[in-house]
């Protein structure tokens, strides 16, 4: 295999080779030192090259040469000797290491023999962690590492990955790529001039020892909330007995659960620029923030809680906990993982998959403080900055048939920008800390205009174990490595998995199908089939009434399932939401009524009302449908597609205090073999339904 990296603009072409604009334009990768290897694995490359000979013995002594001499797809990023010897140098003069009890990281003696003593269990299990974080399931080229990407190696931790101004591909910001995509039989092999330098620290370490962050690193030791981000794993070993796909065929299933965590922290700097030089006028910036927060905070008046400006600063609600808890999440996420695009895997043209029309990517996440979202948006910009709380008036309302709506309506009465979130990741071995250029606060903004539209929530953003363990970003190969060269169009899992999920009968299955052109929102679902019987805790909301609703596929093997909602996982207090959903009805059904719009005078608006009418929406037009689909207004985009809709499950008042689990329930007692599916929910507050002036639902 022979590959030509030739990659400066992408141009997007028309009718008759037309040229319709530039796309984008990146740093041209350094194509000088590019070559390919054929007829070799691996571990026959490194072998062949005296220059890798250090990384070659810790190959072997790891029993890892073994692995990367099978068949598969994998990435192997080299260090030189020179590297592994510098590396040694560090940790055997490591004063930190010394300081907190682990002399000289372990290690006898300054040099590779003493790394690879198998006698000494710290130098050996380092050993291992050095190999694993230096190895990747799947071929990652420079081309698919791009200007920005973060890799999941097999320790289980991510690297993340950038474009120098040469043009070399850097790793965490140290490892230059300096021999590039040497393609060998099963994978591919990159020589770095360093070894890829990786955290041993957790959060509130890492955040103590990063320069220019000290008042944030003191508040988040005076709220002890720097204790909850210690762990990087559940103490549990999982085993599934029942982990075959529908053909048959064995699929892979973690047997451990990782953790992790984010942290947006405001450096000195931008304190400064807000009048904060210290923590005690970061104390007094929190109370007046915060002291009044019941006026918003659905959550303190529905409990009573009332806001602490004292000096109890463990106290879940005092003003400087709360302020501090809003900027962690439970979910450990590089820059590039924020929000899903580019994800699918199907070929670098297809950056903007999941988001046509005019669609932005976006998600929604829960932070610390009890029962609270923040949103991350990155609007459609070359520099593909990510903001914080961004806020349009009438963002998810449209004045204009098949657009997003015009400028003039959604900045016509309110506009913020949102908190910047600056390009760096700091990376702590259990998540990330991003540093802001704004100060991040819960204030009435957030619940009555970021808040106040259309909700859209993958699966995979409240279901948090699927981001923590790096399968929300999987592709097929990386799985099907996983499973040692088997199926890897999905993952099983056991069903005490999932925090957020409770399974009411051993016979539920639940299955992840990893991400790839399909006609779904971030091109993954979680689904699964049997005499199912399952509830999944929903995200966190601001209080009020709310439409809900359900995305999901038609097709003749699905299933026919009833829905329930309660504030708790027992049955018994749960009410059923509408009746029974039969997936196996086709959408142009008269029970349904869809219709091809592009075909509609009126662009299919008196039939979506029809629709509605019957309990059905169609699929928003802001991303793709079918593989093949340009994702115009002809009908290539999910509205434009008979096989997925929207279902209306119903009306709910919801309390921001309260949790709500939305159970979901086999009602095919003779046929074991249909699916339930989850790929996106949406939450609609009926103010931004029942709009007088504008529509909802195109997009």
């Amino acid at each position: 295999m022979n590959i030509k990296h030739i990659y400066k603009c992408q141009v997007i072409m028309g009718l008759a080779g037309v040229v319709l604009g530039l796309a984008s334009c990146n740093i041209e990768p350094d194509d000088s030192d590019l070559y390919t290897a054929t007829g070799q694995t691996i571990t026959a490359f490194v072998q062949s090259d005296s220059t890798l000979s250090s990384f070659n013995k810790m190959l072997v002594r790891t029993r890892m040469d073994k692995r990367m001499s099978t068949y598969g797809e994998y990435t192997c990023f080299v260090p030189t000797n020179k590297a592994v010897a510098a590396y040694i140098d560090s940790l055997y003069n490591d004063v930190e290491a010394a300081e907190h009890g682990n002399p000289h990281n372990g290690l006898a003696a300054n040099s590779l023999d003493a790394l690879l003593d198998s006698t000494n269990a710290k130098a050996d299990s380092l050993c291992n962690e050095i190999v694993k974080y230096h190895l990747v399931d799947g071929e990652k080229t420079v081309i698919s590492m791009g200007g920005g990407s973060t890799i999941t190696t097999m320790l289980g931790r991510t690297i993340s990955t950038r474009t120098n101004a040469a043009g070399k591909t850097v790793l965490n910001d140290v490892a230059v790529i300096t021999s590039a995509d040497n393609i060998v039989t099963n994978g591919v092999v990159q020589v770095i001039d360093a070894v890829i330098p990786r955290s041993t620290r957790d959060m509130g370490e890492t955040l103590k020892l990063t320069d220019g962050f000290s008042i944030f690193s003191q508040a988040l030791e005076l709220t002890g909330l720097g204790d909850s981000l210690t762990a990087s794993k559940k103490n549990k070993t999982y085993t599934i007995t029942d982990h075959s796909d529908t053909n048959g065929s064995e699929l892979y299933y973690p047997t451990e659960c990782k953790l992790g965590f984010t942290i947006f922290a405001e450096s000195d700097e931008v304190l400064a620029a807000k009048g904060i030089h210290n923590i005690d006028e970061l104390i007094g910036y929190a109370n007046e923030q915060y002291k009044n927060a019941a006026d918003w905070y659905d959550f303190l008046r529905e409990t009573g809680q009332k806001v602490s400006t004292g000096d109890d600063y463990t106290n879940r609600f005092n003003a400087l906990n709360m302020f501090v808890a809003y900027h962690i999440l439970n979910v450990s996420m590089a820059q590039d993982q924020l929000v899903f695009e580019n994800k699918t895997g199907v070929s670098p043209a297809d950056s903007k998959w999941n988001y046509v029309n005019g669609g932005e990517p976006y998600d929604y996440y829960a932070t610390m403080l009890p029962n609270t979202i923040l949103k991350i948006w990155q609007p459609n910009t070359a520099t593909k900055t990510l903001y914080i709380n961004r806020y349009e008036t009438f963002n998810t309302l449209t004045d204009e048939v098949g657009t997003m709506g015009s400028d003039a309506m959604h900045r016509r009465t309110g506009w913020f920008q949102g908190v910047e979130v600056e390009r760096r990741d700091i990376m702590a071995y259990n998540g990330y800390i991003h540093p802001i250029k704004d100060i991040l606060v819960y204030n009435s903004r957030v619940p009555k205009g970021v808040l106040n539209e259309r909700l859209r929530f993958d699966v995979t953003t409240f279901v948090p174990e699927f981001i923590n363990n790096g399968f929300r970003y999987m592709s097929v190969s990386e799985v099907s490595n996983l499973n040692g060269g088997g199926s890897g169009q999905r993952i099983a899992f056991p069903l005490d998995y999932f925090d957020n999920v409770k399974c009411y009968t051993s016979q539920t299955t639940m299955r992840f199908v990893v991400k790839s052109a399909y006609s779904l929102y971030q091109a993954d679902s979680f689904q699964g089939w049997g005499s199912y019987d399952l509830a999944v805790k929903m995200p966190h909301v601001p209080s009020g009434t709310y439409e809900l609703r359900l995305f999901y596929g038609v097709a003749d093997h699905l299933g026919m399932m009833q829905f329930y909602i309660g504030n708790n996982t027992n049955v018994q207090e749960m009410s059923a939401l509408n009746i029974p959903l039969d997936m196996r009805i086709s959408s142009d059904d008269p029970r349904i009524g869809w219709t091809p719009f592009y075909n509609e005078d009126d662009k299919g608006i008196a039939t979506d009302e029809a629709m509605r009418n019957r309990g059905y929406m169609r699929a928003p037009c802001s991303f793709r449908g079918h593989p093949d689909g340009t994702g115009d207004m002809n009908g290539n985009n999910c509205r434009g597609e008979a096989n997925v809709l929207r279902r209306i499950l119903g009306r709910v008042d919801i309390q921001q205090s309260k949790d709500y689990w939305l159970r979901i329930k086999n009602v095919i007692a003779d046929e074991t073999q249909n699916k339930w599916q989850i790929d996106f929910i949406e939450l609609v507050p009926i103010n931004v339904l029942n709009n007088d002036q504008y529509m909802e639902d195109w997009y």
